[in-house]
């Protein structure tokens, strides 16, 4: 059966500092992530991770938003 994931990575070079910023998170919210597979996390903490990571998006383009106009 095919898969119905369609996460795809827009930005190929984001990729490392995305990983980078996965396991900062989990590492802030005490979160022990296993480099590979974590499939066994529970969902309020993998949600915690997505959640955390987000937020700082967000802070990052807030920060750096020049007003202009974003595309």
């Amino acid at each position: 059966m095919p898969s119905n994931n369609n996460n795809r990575t827009l930005v190929p070079e984001a990729k490392q500092a995305l990983e980078q910023l996965k396991y900062e998170t989990a590492n802030e919210l005490g979160i022990n992530l296993k480099q590979g597979y974590n499939g066994d996390l529970p969902a309020r903490q993998a949600g915690a991770i997505g959640g955390g990571m987000v937020k700082k998006m967000i802070k990052f383009a807030e920060q750096n938003m020049s007003g202009g106009t974003i595309r």
